[in-house]
């Protein structure tokens, strides 16, 4: 059959027709591998995983992918994508292999409940070109734990690495007995139109990277989980530690040259501290530009409204040049300006994707909480927000004030936000905004998101409150002469 076409990525022209039969192919395949795989054990899908953990982790892997994403995107650094790739795959797989996915995963005794896991069929995963070897073996390994078979939809840009990365995966697959169709990619290039195909026809949508693809995905008639845009904002108010603060802060806004949603976009500091914090993210490698350089770094950085291409996710010696900053810029790791506005009119208070800091300055912690409540209403409501401080009165306020998933404290905000080995979040490339950013999940991707459960129900001792005991507390409000009618 044939569909109407919906122009492919970068090819302008006039209306043809549009051919599904490789997407079709492809998840027949996925089907056949998925129909096996769905008898597996746990034993089985947990070996299937730490196969598909190892075709990454593999030190030799990871920096051929390393290499060849930067070779291909231009965006972030060769040393930044092996450790993401190896921290990442490491943590996933050690939460993974501490759940159940197969069989009996809840026995609640008291209510009668016993709860059998059971798998979604074939997910179809559109990943980003930030991520083109780490999110797709991510969301593979959380699918497959679920005995599910996965296709993936990558970012055309990062088509040569999320292929090999898959080549890899469908290796170590067999590897050990297993189909190597569990895990597929779809035939290059990669279009709207295969995309769109793939998500009707897969069982599940998992989207990372562009809101138009997470927005197809809610409106292609598949249960789909799609995550928001990131742009997070940190505070530091007058009880942190500084440096500490400022030393987390470096860490985490040069990984990866700034690829990551969870990197910090915008830092609010109350005036107590204004000035020490400034000097304290100085001495941690920032560099604070002047009036007159910020509006240079406003006008390389962004063209026609829109972030330039060529300077997002670069080395900051890259970025200094182009920005024609002061020879004093040279060596610093990431540069500062200051803002006092939030809103189109003000590009920094928006993600940047780049080696670039805003800094606001606010009269209190009320204020700040307030900046930060702008900048997240502007972009990035529901992602995550930051807080450097020794007053956990103070984050639980904002934990319970902010439209937001994730509260971090005292983190250097994209190691903990995705999981971490000293954070509570489970390991994910994908993070879900919750209906603030018209995501169907405010918690971090996991493998649970990619099992169906089957119910068993079984009589328990009945559980019926009195009339008085539901009603009563109403009833003293209208009045008994009200309530007996």
């Amino acid at each position: 059959m044939s569909v109407a076409l919906v122009q492919p990525l970068g090819r302008p022209g006039p209306a043809t027709t549009y051919d599904p039969s490789p997407v079709e192919a492809v998840m027949a395949r996925a089907r056949a591998a998925q129909k096996i795989f769905a008898e597996a054990d746990q034993e089985g899908a947990d070996a299937a995983v730490r196969a598909l953990a190892w075709s990454l982790y593999k030190p030799e892997h990871a920096r051929e992918l390393a290499e060849l994403a930067v070779a291909d995107t231009g965006l972030g650094n060769v040393a930044d994508k092996i450790r993401k790739k190896q921290r990442k795959t490491f943590g996933t797989l050690r939460d993974l292999l501490r759940g159940r996915s197969v069989g009996v995963i809840e026995h609640d005794r008291e209510k009668g409940l016993v709860k059998y896991a059971k798998p979604m069929g074939v997910v179809g995963a559109v990943t980003p070109s930030t991520n083109p070897g780490a999110t797709p073996v991510n969301k593979a390994m959380m699918a497959l734990k679920g005995r599910n078979a996965i296709v993936v939809a990558p970012s055309p840009l990062g088509y040569r690495t999320t292929a090999r990365v898959v080549e890899l995966m469908r290796n170590e697959l067999t590897s050990i007995g297993l189909p190597a169709d569990l895990v597929q990619i779809l035939p290059d290039p990669v279009t709207k139109d295969s995309t769109e195909t793939l998500m009707k026809l897969c069982d599940l949508v998992v989207v990372t990277g562009s809101q138009d693809n997470v927005r197809r995905a809610y409106s292609s008639g598949t249960p789909a989980i799609g995550v928001g845009a990131g742009n997070v904002p940190v505070m530091i108010d007058e009880t942190a530690d500084l440096d500490a603060a400022a030393e987390k802060i470096r860490d985490s806004k040069i990984f990866d040259n700034a690829t990551s949603c969870s990197s910090e976009n915008s830092v609010v500091i109350v005036d107590a501290v204004y000035d020490e914090a400034i000097t304290a993210l100085e001495r941690a490698g920032a560099y604070l530009c002047t009036p007159q350089e910020k509006a240079r770094v406003q006008d390389k950085l962004w063209v026609k409204g829109k972030l330039n291409r060529d300077l997002i996710a670069r080395d900051a010696d890259v970025l200094a040049k182009a920005f024609e900053l002061s020879p004093k810029a040279e060596g610093k790791a990431y540069f500062l300006v200051e803002e006092d506005g939030v809103g189109k009119e003000h590009p920094f208070s928006g993600e940047k994707l780049a080696l670039v800091l805003t800094v606001y300055r606010a009269k209190d912690f009320a204020a700040a909480k307030e900046r930060v409540r702008e900048i997240l209403d502007h972009q990035g409501r529901g992602h995550s927000c930051g807080i450097h401080t020794t007053d956990m009165d103070r984050a639980r306020e904002l934990a319970e004030d902010l439209d937001v998933v994730r509260v971090l404290v005292n983190f250097a905000h994209t190691f903990g936000n995705g999981g971490g080995f000293n954070s509570g979040l489970g390991f994910t490339l994908s993070m879900g905004c919750g209906s603030w950013q018209k995501n169907s999940i405010s918690e971090n991707l996991s493998y649970r998101h990619m099992l169906n459960i089957t119910h068993l129900v079984t009589p328990i001792p009945e559980d019926k409150p009195s009339e008085e005991e539901l009603f009563g507390p109403h009833w003293k409000k209208i009045g008994h002469e009200e309530a007996g009618r």
